[in-house]
């Protein structure tokens, strides 16, 4: 059963099973705004060795791990149950029912009037290790979309093709490229991944690294046909990874069947596996950087992974050129002159400090 948090402009519901924030609504400019994506199947279509989150999936969820782990696709934290606790107004906490390398988890879901995003957080309290991790936002985009993104190094595919003999993959894997415009694709053209859809029916996955300058990392979502802009935001020092699953129609088998189309994940994070050559590079070129490949845990102490998701009207349909923080002002900018100044918890994401691969917490510190 989900839960609703609400404020001035904006409510996102909850859902305890798989940790799923979702049927996030923004009203802006008059209009109600709606960009996440759900499946378009019911759970007893899914089949009985599928991920169990398959059956549920939606909205945006934790990975940890990111990838394949011992406990499904994406891990427990996917998978699982996070039932919901005592939390301050505006504010919705769940823990998590297990352990992930040890670490207990606690989710928090927060809103502000006014304020078009959702802040979202996770704590992993004590644990040992470490392991790729990454939020699994997914973005409905039945009509297409222009994509921007803060400064990246390089872009790069995993080591192997997500299909096959069952499906379609379109891209060269395992490459690396560093314009986005110009991505390398399985038959030897190129595909611009500042575009979505860029090809028919295919199931792909790539990530871009960022510029190790980068404080604020941003990815933006134009939709032109409805009129509005999804944005991401993250420390990029503290998750220097945005990865690309392009979902449109790709995989021929249950409970996808064809019809899973228009499905765009931004999923921000630090995982160093899904890169099909960097990882195979010894020291790995993030690492080699000075930025985080994988979520480092503490087992006297807590690591925290901060998030930003929203949506705002964007009426001209142009690109994104620019998004800056300064202070309590978010000032997103378009290609041709188009620009909108929001309200944002500036210091919440914490690029104004230096950061380590997640930032620390004494353990108990749950409310910040």
């Amino acid at each position: 059963m989900t839960q609703t948090v609400l404020a001035r402009g904006i409510s996102v519901d909850f859902a305890p099973l798989g940790g799923v924030l979702q049927d996030l609504t923004v009203t802006d400019d008059g209009t109600t705004i709606a960009p996440l994506h759900h499946a378009p199947w019911s759970p007893d279509e899914v089949p009985a060795d599928s991920p169990r989150h398959q059956r549920w999936l939606a909205g945006d969820f934790l990975a940890a791990p990111f990838g394949p782990g011992p406990d499904g696709l994406h891990g427990l934290t996917a998978n699982g149950l996070w039932p919901i606790t005592p939390a301050a107004s505006g504010t919705l906490r769940a823990v998590l029912e297990g352990a992930v390398n040890g670490a207990t988890l606690v989710k928090e879901l927060s809103l502000a009037d006014d304020h078009p995003v959702v802040y979202q957080r996770h704590l992993f309290i004590g644990g040992t290790g470490a392991l790729p991790v990454a939020n699994h936002a997914m973005i409905s985009v039945p009509n297409g979309a222009k994509l921007s993104f803060s400064r990246k190094r390089w872009w790069e595919t995993l080591p192997e093709p997500l299909e096959t003999t069952r499906g379609r993959s379109c891209l060269a894997y395992p490459r690396r490229a560093e314009d986005a415009a110009e991505f390398p694709a399985a038959d030897g053209s190129t595909v611009n991944l500042h575009r979505y859809p860029w090809g028919e029916r295919h199931e792909d996955f790539v990530a871009g690294i960022e510029d190790p300058a980068s404080r604020l990392g941003w990815t933006a979502v134009v939709r032109p046909t409805e009129g509005d802009l999804i944005l991401t935001l993250r420390n990029a020092r503290a998750l220097p990874m945005t990865m690309l699953w392009h979902s449109n129609g790709g995989r021929d088998y249950a409970p996808w069947n064809g019809r899973h189309t228009g499905c765009l994940g931004v999923e921000e994070g630090a995982a160093l596996p899904v890169l099909g050559l960097s990882s195979r590079e010894t020291p790995d070129p993030l690492t080699a950087a000075g930025q985080p490949a994988l979520l480092t845990l503490d087992p006297l102490g807590t690591v925290e992974v901060r998030h930003i998701l929203g949506a705002i009207r964007w009426p001209t349909g142009q690109s994104v050129a620019g998004v800056m923080l300064e202070g309590d002002v978010l000032t997103v900018t378009g290609d041709w002159g188009a620009e909108r100044k929001l309200p944002i918890r500036g210091a919440w994401l914490g690029t104004a400090t230096p950061a380590a691969p997640a930032a620390r917490k004494p353990a108990v510190d749950w409310d910040s």
